[in-house]
């Protein structure tokens, strides 16, 4: 080898640079990764670093300590937050305003301050079951969306292991063939192992590619998924003030006609104490309080057609049944939105057998009346916390009970579909919370002559059999 002054010659720098040329393009006849890989596994790292830790970041750059002064950003964020206020109280005097011009309309018309009830109720209700059918679609997307991170974190050291490889193939220049015979057999060993490594990698690399594809993607629909569900939560807020204005003038015309109704409400709950179960409840309320004999006797002597009269349902001033409930077999709808959690002759938990149906429902649920009827009880009783009787006609009675709040009064007559009560936060009926019970759970009961029925044969199959006012 020729030298000069301890340096190599220019002859012999172009010999070897072309053996390095040689050795290159050997070891990329051994499929090593390309630069392109390098780069994307580069970035899967950093994406998912990102991914796993951003939470993490943003509560750490939004906590500011207490010592500190108020950032640019949160004086933004606060002006933004009193506009989002301001922008909700002008949206919501605006829908005062709204209401009060409806009512003034409606006027004393009993027809159409029914109608607007009913429309309004089945509006709320159908904003309920969105928002559900929504909370049900987020729970897959959820677990996918936690399984693919508890798999990334727990690949977190594989995925270390495949970039250090890819630089490390990356970075390492193989020595030159023409220098020694030794680095020659080490070059071609390294590109045998080359060969039976990268493809691994490879395949590696590709999976923490589609695993990362498919968490931004779930990101995407969980986004859009929450983002709709907050506008329906919006229209239901709108739709549950105008309600309750609804039924508050409802109720303030029928304390106009019966002006004795607080002193009735005490004297029901007061003959309530004195007796000890549902038929006896039912049997005092109709012999001795005058608004529920009034609705009893009416119930009794108008009763509804011997044939169903399906157009009747359309007229909201109606003042009896338009339908006989024997007939109205297969027609009636759920009085909430909710999953059947006890059937009529199961166990009650408590060595007994069940006498009616419970549906778990949404805390703040609306409760409408399953059928036309007038009001004979509608207070707290027993261990049934609120509970609503309605005499139906024909000697058939419908108790609801485990409601938080009851909106209509006793000896009123009330529609199919008319909003009568809400739920509460938690299940109120004894031997719902003896079941530990998460969710608010409704209670109904339909009883033929003071015995309790099975009222399968009454609910509708579908939403297009219910019956609607």
């Amino acid at each position: 080898m020729v030298r000069t002054n301890g340096r190599r010659s220019p002859d012999m720098r172009m010999n070897q640079d072309h053996g390095l040329r040689s050795r290159s393009a050997e070891v990329r006849g051994g499929q090593p990764p390309p630069a392109s890989m390098l780069v994307i596994s580069a970035c899967l790292l950093a994406g998912f670093s990102s991914a796993v830790s951003s939470s993490v970041m943003a509560q750490a750059a939004g906590t500011p300590s207490p010592a500190a002064a108020p950032s640019a950003d949160d004086i933004k964020h606060r002006e933004q937050e009193l506009e989002a206020v301001r922008a909700q109280q002008k949206s919501a005097a605006e829908l005062q305003e709204r209401l009060k011009a409806d009512i003034a309309a409606i006027g004393q018309n009993r027809a159409k301050l029914n109608q607007q009830l009913i429309d309004v109720a089945a509006g709320v209700r159908a904003i309920e079951t969105k928002i559900a059918e929504a909370e049900a679609r987020l729970l897959p997307l959820d677990a996918r969306e936690r399984e693919i991170r508890g798999s990334l974190d727990s690949r977190r050291s594989e995925i270390v292991e495949v970039l250090a490889a890819l630089q490390r193939v990356g970075r390492r220049t193989p020595p030159a063939l023409l220098v020694r015979p030794e680095d020659a057999l080490q070059s071609l060993r390294t590109a045998m192992l080359l060969g039976s490594v990268v493809p691994e990698i490879r395949a590696r690399a590709e999976k923490l590619v589609a695993d990362l594809e498919e968490l931004v993607g779930l990101r995407k629909s969980i986004a859009a998924e929450r983002d709709l569900m907050a506008a329906d939560r919006d229209r239901l807020k709108d739709d549950q003030t105008r309600l309750a204005t609804l039924v508050d003038e409802r109720q303030r015309q029928q304390s106009s006609i019966e002006k004795d109704m607080a002193a009735e409400g005490a004297r029901a709950i007061e003959l309530s104490h004195q007796v000890d179960s549902l038929q006896g409840l039912i049997a005092k309320m109709e012999q001795d309080l005058k608004s529920a004999a009034k609705a009893a006797a009416t119930a009794s002597r108008q009763g509804a057609p011997a044939k169903p009269n399906l157009a009747a349902l359309k007229d909201p001033g109606r003042l009896s049944p338009a339908i006989a409930f024997a007939s109205a077999k297969g027609l009636l709808a759920f009085p909430v939105n909710g999953t059947k959690i006890r059937d009529f002759g199961g166990s009650d938990g408590v060595g007994g057998a069940e006498k009616g149906i419970s549906l778990a429902a949404r805390p703040g649920a609306q409760v409408t009346t399953p059928c036309d009827g007038w009001v004979v009880y509608a207070g707290p009783f027993r261990s049934y916390g609120q509970l609503l009787i309605l005499n139906a006609g024909g000697g058939y009675h419908v108790l609801i009970a485990g409601m938080e709040r009851i909106s209509v009064n006793i000896g009123q007559f009330v529609l199919t579909g008319e909003p009568v009560a809400t739920m509460g936060s938690t299940s109120r009926v004894a031997s719902i919370l003896a079941a530990n019970a998460s969710q608010p759970v409704l209670y109904i009961e339909f009883r033929k002559d003071g015995t309790p029925i099975d009222p399968g044969p009454w609910w509708a199959a579908n939403k297009g059999q219910k019956v609607r006012g």
